[in-house]
Parts: C-alpha cells; sequence; structure tokens
C-alpha cells in the first residue's frame, strides 16, 4: 500500500455515510434545480401567491390548482434539500477528528460551506416571490443554486466518491483544461437563464445553429447569441480535452471523467437544437435546463478529480 493511498484506503469505511450523505444531497439538489426550471415553464412561480416561506398562508395548503402544487413541490423540495445538507453538517462535525472530515480539505468545510449556500438560496427564493420574479433575481438564484450544487461535488470527493482513489495522477495542463471548461459552463448558464427570464431573448433567434430569422433586436438576441457561441466554444474545447488528456496519458478515472462530461456537452447540444427546430411542447424544454445542470456538474466533477489528483496537490503531499 502506497504511501499516499494509504489515509484514504484507511478511512474509507468511515467516510461511508459521509460519502453516501453526499450523494443523497447531490441528487436532491440535482432534481431541485431540475424542477425549478419545471416551475419557471409552466408558469408556476407564483403559484403561492407572494407568501413565503408558506404558500398562500399555508405551510401544507390545499391542493387545488397545479400551478400551487408545482410551486409547493419545487419548495418542499428544497426544504429536503436543507435537510439532507443540515445533516451532513452535523456528521461531519461529529466525526471532524476523523481523517478528511475535519480541517484543510475535508468534508466539513465543504459541507459548512454548503450550508451557508442553502441559507442564502432559500433566502434569495424567498426575495424572488416578494419581487415578483425579478429576472435578475432568478439569474442570481440559480447561480447560487448550481454554486451549491459545485460544493457538494467536492464533498462528495473529499468522502472518497466519484472514483476518487487519492492515487491518480494528472498534469497541471489538464487540471487548467477542466478549469477553463469549467468557467465557460458557468457563464453559459449565466446566460441561459438570462435568456430564459429576458423578454424575448428567448424567441430572439429562430434557428439552430445560427439565426435563420430574428424576431427581437437589441439585448434580447445579444444575449441568446451570446449564449450560443459560448455554448460552441465549449463544445470544441471539450473535443479536444479528452484527446489531450489521453495522450498524455492519465488515470482512467481522470479520462472516464472528461469523455463523460463531452458526452453531456453533445446531449445538450442535440437537445438545444431539439428545442429550436422543432418547438418542443414547455414540458420538454426543461430538458435543456435539466441537461444543462448534469454537464455542470460532470464540469465541475472532472475538473475537482484533476484537481486533487495532481501529485503536487497539498493534500496529495500531506498523505
Amino acid at each position: 500500500m502506497s504511501q499516499r493511498s494509504a489515509p484514504l484506503d484507511l478511512a474509507g469505511g468511515r467516510l461511508l455515510a459521509l460519502r453516501r450523505l453526499g450523494y443523497v444531497a447531490t441528487i436532491l439538489a440535482f432534481a431541485q434545480i431540475m424542477f425549478g426550471a419545471i416551475v419557471r415553464i409552466t408558469g408556476s412561480g407564483m403559484g403561492c401567491g407572494d407568501h413565503w416561506p408558506t404558500c398562500q398562508g399555508y405551510l401544507f395548503p390545499p391542493l387545488q390548482r397545479p400551478d400551487l402544487i408545482i410551486e409547493v413541490t419545487h419548495r418542499y423540495l428544497a426544504a429536503t434539500v436543507t435537510v439532507a445538507i443540515l445533516a451532513l453538517l452535523v456528521l461531519a462535525y461529529i466525526r471532524r477528528a476523523e481523517p478528511r472530515v475535519g480541517g484543510r480539505g475535508g468534508v466539513l468545510r465543504s459541507a459548512i460551506l454548503a450550508t451557508l449556500l442553502v441559507v442564502t438560496a432559500a433566502i434569495f427564493g424567498g426575495v424572488t416571490v416578494k419581487l415578483s420574479l425579478n429576472p435578475y433575481v432568478i439569474v442570481t438564484h440559480l447561480a447560487i443554486a448550481m454554486t451549491l450544487l459545485a460544493v457538494l461535488s467536492v464533498a462528495v470527493l473529499r468522502a472518497g466518491g466519484w472514483g476518487f482513489d487519492g492515487i491518480s495522477s494528472a498534469s497541471a495542463k489538464t487540471y487548467r483544461g477542466a478549469r477553463a471548461a469549467v468557467v465557460l459552463v458557468f457563464v453559459i448558464l449565466i446566460f441561459g437563464a438570462l435568456t430564459a427570464n429576458i423578454a424575448g431573448a428567448n424567441i430572439s433567434c429562430q434557428g439552430f445553429p445560427w439565426c435563420s430569422s430574428v424576431l427581437v433586436t437589441g439585448s434580447p438576441l445579444y444575449i441568446q447569441v451570446t449564449h450560443r457561441v459560448l455554448a460552441f466554444l465549449l463544445l470544441f474545447h471539450m473535443i479536444v480535452l479528452p484527446v489531450a488528456i489521453r495522450r498524455r496519458r492519465e488515470s482512467v478515472r481522470v479520462q472516464q471523467a472528461a469523455w463523460f462530461a463531452l458526452g453531456a456537452v453533445i446531449l445538450q447540444m442535440i437537445v438545444a437544437a431539439g428545442m429550436v427546430e422543432l418547438q418542443l411542447p414547455p414540458a420538454w424544454r426543461s430538458l435543456h435546463q435539466a441537461v444543462g445542470t448534469l454537464v455542470w456538474l460532470s464540469v465541475f466533477t472532472f475538473a475537482v478529480l484533476a484537481r486533487y489528483s495532481q501529485p503536487t496537490h497539498p493534500r496529495m503531499a500531506d498523505a
């Protein structure tokens, strides 16, 4: 057993509960973001009126209208995510003296940050309702939710998840490429949210991959075109990156993460093309945000694997 692999191997059993909680919180956060898209697409954002945290004045309102049911389900999902993250925080705090839980690079710090982010997301959720779905507040709310998902991904990896074994290696070039992809995806998500929420932006450019006709000019058009251009830049970047990683003979896990991220990006382009060309009904359009969230999670997880797999990483050196 190598010195670098020993701490993770010895702590593996003790980290199992934390890893499972991290996976559960990540899945719930993913589902909550996806359901947020359903809320927006179905126009259910004000299903509970301007009441928050209650719904029409009730914690458990009469389920009499579809928009109310969709909105209150979204809120219940958010509450479930909060409970899962708090459970992760409590367990990590109890086990803070164990290897890879407390201290720098431990699960506890990720759990603390995730708790702060989920509370912030809840506050912004209330602000969104009180401001009658202000588009910029909605975009900020989504950005916080995506950041929370990323932090949960780090918590899972620190608990030995995502196939991380503590002995894989990745070059600095691979990490830089992955980090560039993360920045691109995050900016694309922001412009995608602006496209979905700024009046006229989602219909401004008709046709795919480029505009065969323009229905709305000005800022709405610029927002959607920027979103598309950045998406294609990401696609080209992700096509090159796994090939380069393979030539560098990086670890199998890092290569697999890169190819999975590329697959998610390609799937997202197919969904985007279908939305525009096939005029998919609103319910199917939620797939665009669902796959977009998958792209974010897969690219970020790939970058985290590359980061923590570098031989010169402080945590690895300490091990």
